[in-house]
This record gives C-alpha cells, sequence and structure tokens, in this order.
C-alpha cells in the first residue's frame, strides 16, 4: 500500500512517525508525500494543547470527503489524542477506520493489514513495553538522527495529560541505545538529538527523586556516545532541572561533542504558581542549577518553556516569571497561553485569567524574548563560530545555513566544499533581529 503520515506535535511524535514509516517500508509499504496518492492516511495526533487536538479533528473530518472519492481508503490515527479518546475518536469521525494508542505503535503494520483486509473498525490502547524496543527503526534519517531513549513521564505535573497518554517512565537500556547510535552513524549520521519526556532521568527507573550527586546514568549514556568515531555533536530534550547534579554537569563540561546549549523548561517565576504546577523546584533553585551550569560551561545558552495565564496567575505572579526570564536571557521561548486539558489535575482548578489578559502577557514575553535575541544576535558580529552545515536556506537558495553548538543558526554563502553535515568556520559579518549572516572563513 502507499501510506501518508501526517504528524502533528512535538519531536517525540516526529520520531515515533519516522519509527513508523520504517516499520511500514520493511513490510514493503511505500511511504508518499500527498493524501491524494495514499491508499491509506495515518494521523500522529498531538494532546498536550486542546488547538492541536481541535487542528488534528479538522483536518480528519475533512478526509471524509477523499474517502467518499476513494472508498477503499483506510483512515487510521495514532499518538496521544488516539490514547487519550480511544473509542470515542470512533464514535466522533465515522469514517475512520481505526485507533492506534501510543503503546501500541510498534504494530501499526498488523493493524493496518486488519483494518485492509478484514474491514474492522477498531481501537487498540493497551500499553505495551514492546514499544520501547520496537519503534528503533529509521526511514529518513541523513546528517541528522534522532534517538527516544525514554518514554512516558512519572512527574505529574498538574496542568500536563503525558504521564496518561504517553504512560509511565522507562528507559531503554545503554546497549539497545548504543547500538542504534551506531547504526546510524555507520549509515552517514554526524548530528544526534536525544529524546525523552524527562531525558536525563535516563536510566533512573522512574524515580522522580534528585539523584545522588554521584549517579548519573545519563551522563555515563553521553559519555560513550562521545567516544563514537564520526559522530560530530550531541544534542537532547527536554530535561528536568533536578536532574542535573555534579556528575552530569561534569560530563557536560567535558564531553567534546555535546553541543552547550539546554532546553530547561521553566513554566513560571512564582514559587506559589510552581507549587500549583507540582513542578518540584522553586525559582532560586531553578536560578542556582542554571548558575552553576554556567559557572562550568560559561558559552552555554538555554532555551525555555512557559506558560502564562495558569489558574490563579497574579499580575504578581506573571511579574516573577517576566523577571526570571530576562534573568536568565534565554535564546529563545516557547510561550504558551494557558488551557485546561481534561484529565490534568488543573483541569478542575477555576480558569480564572481571562483570555485577554492571556494573550497580553503573551505578548509582553513575546517582546521581550525579541528585544534579548536581537541584543545577542548583535553582540557576536564580528566572531567567528563553528557551525554544523545543514544545507540551503528554505527562504533563500542562494545562501546555506548551519547551527553553532550553542543552537545558533547562521546563514551565509556555500562554496563547492559545503556538504550537509560538516563542520565549517564562519565569521559573523552581520545580524538582524532574528537572523545572523556571516562568511565561510576556512
Amino acid at each position: 500500500m502507499k501510506v501518508y503520515i501526517k504528524t502533528y506535535g512535538c519531536q517525540m511524535n516526529e520520531r515515533d512517525s519516522d519509527a513508523m514509516a520504517s516499520l511500514l517500508r520493511a513490510e514493503g509499504h511505500e511511504i508518499v508525500g500527498t493524501e491524494e496518492e495514499a491508499d491509506a492516511l495515518i494521523f500522529n495526533t498531538c494532546s498536550v494543547r486542546e488547538a492541536a487536538e481541535r487542528k488534528a479533528k479538522g483536518k480528519i473530518g475533512y478526509m471524509k470527503k477523499l474517502k467518499a472519492r476513494k472508498p477503499g481508503l483506510v483512515i487510521g490515527v495514532a499518538g496521544c489524542m488516539a490514547q487519550r479518546l480511544g473509542d470515542k475518536l470512533l464514535e466522533e469521525l465515522p469514517h475512520l477506520d481505526f485507533v492506534l494508542g501510543t503503546g501500541q505503535l510498534h504494530t501499526l503494520p498488523e493493524q493496518l493489514r486488519k483494518a485492509k483486509e478484514k474491514h474492522l473498525r477498531f481501537a487498540e490502547t493497551e500499553p505495551s513495553p514492546d514499544v520501547l524496543t520496537g519503534m528503533s527503526g529509521h526511514y529518513a534519517a541523513t546528517w541528522h538522527g534522532e534517538i527516544a531513549i525514554t518514554r512516558g513521564c512519572n512527574r505529574f505535573c498538574s496542568y500536563c495529560i503525558v504521564p496518561y497518554v504517553r504512560g509511565r517512565e522507562i528507559s531503554r537500556t545503554r546497549e539497545d541505545v548504543l547500538a542504534e547510535a551506531k547504526m546510524l552513524v555507520d549509515s552517514g549520521v554526524k548530528e544526534l538529538l536525544l529524546l525523552g519526556q524527562n531525558v536525563a532521568a535516563y536510566g533512573l527507573g522512574g524515580d522522580i527523586r534528585p539523584p545522588a550527586d554521584d549517579c548519573s546514568p545519563f551522563a555515563e549514556l553521553l559519555e560513550e556516545l562521545d567516544k563514537l568515531p564520526g559522530l560530530l555533536r550531541i544534542r537532547y530534550t527536554s530535561p528536568y532541572v533536578s536532574y542535573f547534579n555534579k556528575r552530569l554537569i561534569r560530563t557536560l563540561a567535558t564531553a567534546e561533542k555535546v553541543c552547550h546549549n539546554i532546553h530547561l523548561p521553566l513554566q513560571s517565576g512564582s514559587d506559589r504558581i510552581l507549587a500549583a504546577m507540582n513542578r518540584q523546584y522553586t525559582r532560586d533553585s531553578y536560578l542556582a542549577k542554571a548558575a552553576e551550569l554556567r559557572d562550568a560551561i560559561p558559552d552555554l545558552t538555554f532555551s525555555t518553556d512557559v506558560i502564562v495565564g495558569f489558574p490563579g496567575e497574579t499580575e504578581e505572579d506573571f511579574r516573577l516569571t517576566r523577571e526570571v526570564m530576562n534573568e536568565m536571557d534565554y535564546s529563545q521561548s516557547f510561550i504558551f497561553k494557558y488551557s485546561p486539558r481534561p484529565g490534568a489535575k488543573s483541569a478542575q482548578m477555576p480558569d480564572t485569567v481571562p483570555e485577554e489578559v492571556k494573550e497580553e502577557r503573551n505578548q509582553i514575553l513575546l517582546a521581550d524574548l525579541a528585544v534579548r535575541v536581537e541584543k545577542r544576535l548583535a553582540a557576536m558580529k564580528g566572531r567567528t563560530e563553528e557551525v554544523l552545515v545543514e544545507g540551503v536556506s528554505p527562504r533563500n537558495p542562494r545562501r546555506w545555513t548551519g547551527r553553532t553548538g550553542t543552537n545558533i543558526m547562521i546563514h551565509f554563502e556555500p562554496d563547492e566544499k559545503c556538504r550537509p553535515g560538516t563542520l565549517r568556520k564562519v565569521e559573523v559579518i552581520q545580524s538582524n533581529p532574528v537572523s545572523l549572516f556571516g562568511k565561510l572563513v576556512d
């Protein structure tokens, strides 16, 4: 069959779609780029925000017209929304053939065959540990590859439904991860991105207590990956601040290939709101850990996630969040307006912040971010940076792009030696509010 896969949501979903495509190709299916040419459509969905679910449902609903023209078309929904709603999706969308939860993604070829050959409508949402090792295939790895080293989460932040739709936190064995990494590097991958809902908790058995200073299986994994010949860079996302103990910080500071950028979710700068979110750290402990990291890695950059308008958030709470964000000087921030998610604990709290106030606070933080980014980029003028070449700029085919080890993108004119996945030296010659421009100097 010709199969089209549409992905919504986070990088973990992107990685799951890549693995599902690999599983389908191994069974003889062809992955195609449009809905019109497909015999089957798979929608890999997200439930973290209401807008993501609404968007996916709208798209799937629209496919009713395509199925009317192609009666043999099979339509399946996978991922977090599938796990959360299960059979309800079959009731809501009568043209839908099957629903596949997050613990059953590795069975996609079997479920697709069942839907096509037996003309059954069904939902498979039972959790299975086999998904941990059954999703290690890669369909389209080039110079960049992604490895999911954990699945699920045990933290139960009050606004989040990840533990409910992705299950409890489980880690792959180090041997399994290293084998996948070696396979990718042997195939030409130069940069690895390690993925997990709480990636720094890798190997700790789901324990949410901060580990002892000398205990970090994640650090041990990074040290092994750092030895891989041919690998140039290692990135990871997303960690939780409490897991950055002395063992891990020492590894991050000394490993040659681990990039000096950390996506460190803050969510709020108010201790009162952090407690209501069940974030289990305080403003001061977060800032202290960031300072410890910066002391060990002077050129380190941070990005973050923040929620505005959480139930009960006052102007003072928001002021504290804004203050921390400016003090941290994040190089990038993903700012979300709070929306209650059914099943999460905060959904039982009164949504007290008006939408217009959420929007106003969102815009204030975005404006602050723009000022910080422009200032940071302007300060880089004249510096020479080592970038990992990514390829042709999507906005200007005459330019190529590369990314520094601190996760800052630079645009430049290529030479005849430019290849994606190679390290080059670029002198920054110009900046604007959102971009850097440079010239090759090596």
